[in-house]
C-alpha cells in the first residue's frame, strides 16, 4: 500500500494485522516519520509535503516503479473539526484531500489502484463544509473508484474511546464494478458494551512526571509512560476534579467505567487522569487509542501528544481493513467460479 499523511502509523497498524504491507508512507513532520520507521523493519517512511509528490519521486524512492494495490491517509482534519473555534475557510490543510485525490489518480492512471480509504473528522459533513466535502467526493469519484461514505465509532470496535470518524472507501470501478462496501458491524471488543478507561490502564504504575533533560532511559515502565506536572492549583484541591467532571477543555477528568471521549489534545488539554490528580501519560492516551503495547512514540513530550492525538485508533482501522479484504475476495472467489 501507500500510506500518505502517515503520523505515528495507527491507521497502518491495522492493515498491517490483516496482511497488507506498506511500501512507501508519507508525512510532513519528522517527528511522526521517526515514530513510524522506530516500530517497522523496512524503515519506509519519508518526510515530505504531499502536494509535492509524483510517480517519479515514488518511484526513486522505492527502487522501482511503485504499483500499490490501495492507498490509505488521513489528510489534516483541524480545519474540519467542530472542536476548532477558530476555523477559516482560507486554511490551507482543507486542500490536502485534494492533494490526496490528485496522487491516488495519477497512480490509478498507471496501473489499477484497487482501493484506497480517506478518514476524516464528522466535522466535514457539516453545514459550513458541505461544498468543500462534496468536492472532495466528487474528486475521489473522478479518479475511478465507486464512493461508500460512512460515520464510525472507533468505541464500537473494540477501542476504549469516544471517537467519531468520517471514513470515505473508494473500489475500483473497473477491476468491482457491481460490488457495495458495507460498515463493519460494530464488535465493541467482542464484549456487550465498550471498553473503559479502568481496563485499560487502572493498573499501571504511576507515570515520571516532564522535566528538562529527562531522557527515554530515565523512563522506567515505557519510554511514553510520562506527562506534564501538575502544577495547576485544581490538581490540589480535594474534590475539585472529580471523576467524569470536566471544567472547560482544559480540564476533562475521565471516568473509570466508561470509554474516554475523543483523544484530540492541545498541549494543555491532555485529558486529566480518573485519580483527579494529574493529566493523562503519553502511555496511557496511546493505550487508550488502541496502540499495541510495545508500540514507541519518539519526539519531544509536545510532539508525542500530537503524534497520539492524530492518530487513527489501530483497532478501528484493523476492522476497516476486514471489510475491505471481505469485498476484494468476495469478487476475487466469484471470478475464480466462472
Amino acid at each position: 500500500m501507500l500510506s500518505l499523511f502517515c503520523g505515528a502509523g495507527g491507521l497502518d497498524i491495522g492493515f498491517e494485522k490483516q496482511g497488507f504491507s506498506v511500501g512507501l508512507a508519507f508525512d510532513i513532520r519528522q517527528d511522526s516519520v521517526d515514530s513510524y520507521n522506530k516500530n517497522r523493519a523496512n524503515k519506509c517512511a519519508h518526510v515530505r509535503d504531499i502536494k509535492d509528490l509524483g510517480l517519479k519521486e515514488l518511484d526513486k524512492l522505492y527502487g522501482k516503479e511503485f504499483k500499490p494495490i490501495g492507498v490509505v491517509g488521513g489528510p489534516p482534519c483541524q480545519g474540519f473539526s467542530v472542536s476548532n473555534v477558530n476555523q477559516k475557510k482560507s486554511d490551507e490543510r482543507n486542500n490536502l484531500s485534494f492533494a490526496f485525490g490528485k496522487l491516488l489518480k495519477k497512480l490509478n492512471r498507471r496501473r489499477p489502484v484497487h482501493f484506497f480509504v480517506f478518514e476524516n473528522v464528522k466535522g466535514l459533513l457539516g453545514i459550513k463544509h458541505r461544498k468543500t466535502y462534496q468536492e472532495i467526493k466528487e474528486t475521489l469519484g473522478k479518479c475511478g473508484f465507486n464512493i461508500f461514505i460512512s460515520t464510525i465509532n472507533a468505541a464500537h470496535y473494540g477501542t476504549p474511546q469516544n471517537r467519531e470518524r468520517l471514513i470515505i472507501i473508494g473500489l475500483n470501478k473497473k477491476l468491482y464494478p457491481k460490488i457495495q462496501w458495507e460498515t463493519p458491524k460494530a464488535v465493541n471488543g467482542y464484549k456487550s458494551t465498550p471498553m473503559t478507561v479502568r481496563e485499560t490502564i487502572e493498573n499501571l504504575p504511576s507515570p515520571i512526571y516532564f522535566s528538562h533533560g529527562l531522557r527515554k532511559e530515565d523512563i522506567p515502565y515505557h519510554p511514553n509512560h510520562w506527562c506534564m506536572m501538575p502544577k495547576s492549583k485544581k490538581f490540589h484541591t480535594d474534590g475539585l476534579l472529580t471523576e467524569g467532571v470536566s471544567y472547560g477543555r482544559s480540564f476533562r477528568t475521565l471516568c473509570w467505567d466508561k470509554p474516554s471521549p475523543t483523544v484530540a489534545y492541545g498541549n494543555r488539554e491532555v485529558h486529566v487522569h480518573p485519580s483527579g490528580r494529574r493529566r493523562l501519560s503519553i502511555y496511557e492516551a496511546m493505550l487508550l487509542q488502541g496502540f499495541p503495547k510495545d508500540y514507541e512514540l519518539l519526539g519531544n513530550l509536545s510532539q508525542q501528544i500530537t503524534q497520539v492525538s492524530e492518530a487513527v485508533p489501530p483497532p478501528l482501522a484493523k476492522v476497516i481493513a476486514q471489510s475491505v479484504i471481505k469485498q476484494l475476495r468476495f469478487v476475487q472467489n466469484q471470478e475464480k467460479k466462472n
